[in-house]
Formats: C-alpha cells, structure tokens, sequence
C-alpha cells in the first residue's frame, strides 16, 4: 500500500512508457483493465484522518460491468485482452445534473457575453430571443462539442435542460435529441423540458405537452414570480403538466425574495398532498434557501427530506452562499452541475464538476484530507471510494464501469488540485482519452 503523497504530490509512477501500444478505443465486451490505482481506506494518527491507502487492482470488465476486483498476482485468463491504466488513480464517473447542452458557445469562436449589469431576468429572455435563431442551425454540432468537452473531463452522466419556447418551438428538443443520438452507449443524459421564457409568459402549455410526447423527461419550471407573474397558477401548471404526463418536474427557482420562499413552501405543499408527485420533485439553484434562518430552514429541510425532494445547485459564489451542507445533514439529496458554459449567460463554465467539488470544499472548510473526500461526493452522485469510516465502497462486483482515470494520488488531491484526467470509461466503453496495452 502507498499512502497518498501530500504537498509532493502528483500521480502514483505510471508503469507505462512511450513505447508501450496505446489505444483510445477498446473493442471488446471483457477485458481486464490492470495497473489501476484504488482508494483501500485511511491513514490515521489519533483517529485524524492524515493519508489515503492506496494499492494497485485490476478491474475484470464484462458486457459494461465490474465483474470483478482483483488483487496484484492473481492468475488472469490468457484469452481475455488486457489494457492498463499506467498505475493512475480510478474513480467513479462524474454526473454533471444541471446544464444546458442546446444553446452553448462552446464549439464557436470565442464570444463574451454582453453587459449584464442593471439587465434584468426579462431583459435577458428578450435578447435569448433575438440569439436563438443564430444559435439553432450550428446547435447540434455545439452540443455534441460540449459532449466531448463532458468526456474529456470525465462526466459521463448529464441532465440538460432543453430550451421549449416559441422562439424555438421543438427545434431546440429536435437538435440535442440527435447529438445525444450520436453518442448513444457513450454518454447518459436525461432532458428537462425548460420553459425558459417562462410557461405562463410565454403562453407555450401546449408546446411543453409537446416536448414530452417527443420524449422530455422531465418537466421544467422557472421562477413564476419573477417571470410569469403568478405563482401559484404558474406551479399549478406545472404540476398539471408532469402530473397529466406522468413525469418529474425540475424547475429552476432562482428568485432570493420571500416570493421565492413562498413557491418553495407551495411546491412542497403540494408533494405533501399528492403522493405520486413524492420523490420527483428536483429544486434547481433554490437560492431562497440560502436566505432563511437555520430556524426556518431545519423543518423545511425536514420536510424536504421525508417527502424525497432533491436540490440541484451550482454551488454559487458571491454574497448568498448557500446551505449545502445543513441540507445535506438534515437528508436532503444533493446534486450539482456545471450549468451555462460559456453562452449568453455567463462566460464562466468549465464543465468540470470536479471544480464543483473543490468549490464545495473551498466554500464549506473541507480543506483536510478527510473533507476533500467527502466533498467529490457532489460530482458522483454521493459515490465515493471510500465510506465515513473508511472502508472500501467502491468500485465493486457488479458495479457499471463507468469512471475516470485521473493524474493523481488519491481523491482528496484530485478534488484539491482538479486533477487532470487521462480516460473515460462509460458502460465498460473507452469514451475518452487513451490507454495502454498490458
């Protein structure tokens, strides 16, 4: 076992070299894929958590699955091909929950966002509106070049929200449907049907009906204060929507006035009182939270929990930080995503959620080794390594071979340093990066 290297940080040694055949494509459904870095548990001094255990596995891969975790010197099959990771560290796949794959920059040429000081929310709808129809033709080939992007950094699970307005009536649904198509077996994405110029304003409840039936996945929402002017027949119809079509609901609720506590305490309201709508209600950003006294914020995070209501958020910096982790102690699930990258909105974006997880630690004070593994949690899903105590969690038999092979020694210096990545695999599918044969 090597414990991880600390400030002399940096990749366990590769046991690769320039001579070796690489490959950026792996043909067959079993392989063995040896030399892998994993997570065994942690090095403690007076029960502190001071190092990460690490040791070389290989992983037997099977028609997209772990198979198996095996030891250094077992007996491998001699038909089964075999590649090697180099010696580089092994984690799960990132799942980037929160984006907008259909009308990104990215793919262009560089374009800076206009001014957006003193714009308001329907100041920035109404220039989306003048964008869209230069966005459109070229949208599918963006998306899939952010798809690249989501792979090269080791995500490989998304959730897009997918403009429906009258702008763009489906097209923008037509267009991401088949760039996702051209990375079918490669890369997983749910679509949020989004009423981005907001579903009352914008008068689109038969077009939202519409993308469902095209196959949406979820039903979204936007600040029906702000935007569409009437809270509640704004969630009213929503609900209505995912309700008739029997489906999840993610909406984004940016609003920080009590009219943004207010939809929230609604939304909930009415999960309390519909038992088909428990578990499929997603709150996107919820910057209201982040308003609220612990003394308000516990019972409704109470409630949130028991009624299984999910917070997505971006982890935003600035004056409102948010309460990520009392929601978390108080069991609420937590995602995140990498949102806009670089479009109208904000020129910001990475899509790397492993910045999302050195935010989270910057942000909440998980600056030991311990916390830095814990806060990768927002990037995967909540699947780690290795669990509070320590032991082993992943990867085990069984497990889909979805992760990334990453420069670094342990999860914490990756979460710390963001790492960079050198493959993706996807469903037991090299997607990204390269390689070698063992």
């Amino acid at each position: 076992m090597a414990a991880s290297a600390g400030l002399a940080g940096g990749a366990a040694s590769a046991q690769t070299t320039d001579a070796d055949a690489m490959t950026t494509s792996i043909a067959e459904s079993h392989y063995y894929l040896t030399d892998t870095l994993l997570e065994q548990d942690f090095l403690r001094e007076n029960d502190i958590v001071v190092a990460t255990n690490t040791t070389t596995k290989t992983l037997e891969v099977r028609d997209g699955r772990i198979v198996a975790v095996l030891d250094d010197g077992v007996a491998l099959t001699p038909a089964v091909p075999r590649y090697s990771a180099g010696g580089r560290l092994v984690l799960p796949a990132f799942r980037d929950m929160h984006i907008h794959l259909d009308k990104t920059f990215y793919g262009g040429p560089w374009q800076a966002p206009l001014p957006r000081k003193g714009k308001t929310i329907m100041d920035m709808i109404a220039r989306e509106e003048e964008l869209l129809p230069e966005l459109l033709p070229t949208s599918q080939q963006r998306a899939e070049a952010l798809i690249e992007l989501l792979l090269s950094q080791g995500t490989t699970t998304a959730r897009s929200h997918c403009n429906i307005d009258p702008v763009s009536g489906l097209k923008s649904l037509e267009h991401l449907q088949l760039a996702l198509e051209t990375y079918r077996g490669r890369f997983d994405c749910e679509i949020v049907a989004f009423p981005q110029h907001g579903l009352l304003h914008s008068k689109i409840d038969g077009l939202m009906r519409e993308a469902i039936q095209a196959g949406a996945h979820f039903v979204g929402g936007l600040d029906p204060t702000n935007v569409d002017g009437a809270m509640q027949q704004s969630l009213d119809a929503m609900f209505q929507i995912a309700l008739d079509h029997d489906k999840p609901i993610d909406i984004h609720i940016h609003e920080t006035t009590p009219e943004g506590v207010a939809a929230i305490n609604y939304m909930v309201d009415i999960v309390e009182r519909s038992s088909e709508l428990e578990g499929r209600l997603t709150l996107s950003h919820a910057f209201a939270l982040g308003t609220l006294p612990e003394a308000e914020l516990d019972p409704l995070a109470e409630r949130m929990a028991a009624l299984g209501v999910t917070v997505i958020s971006t982890v935003p910096i600035g004056k409102l930080t948010m309460p990520l982790p009392r929601l978390r102690e108080k069991g609420v699930a937590l995602m995140s995503g990498t949102d806009s990258v670089i479009d109208h909105w904000s020129p910001f974006g990475t899509g790397d959620m492993l910045e999302k997880a050195n935010l989270c630690a910057q942000l909440y004070g998980d600056r030991d080794e311990f916390g830095l593994t814990r806060s990768m949690s927002i990037a995967t899903g909540d699947v780690l390594p290795l669990s509070e105590s320590g032991e082993q969690a992943w990867p085990k038999a069984g497990d889909v071979a979805a992760f990334a092979v990453v420069d670094s020694s342990c999860s914490a210096e990756a979460v710390a340093r963001r790492s960079p990545r050198s493959a993706t695999f996807h469903a037991g599918k090299l997607v990204f990066g390269q390689v070698a044969h063992a």
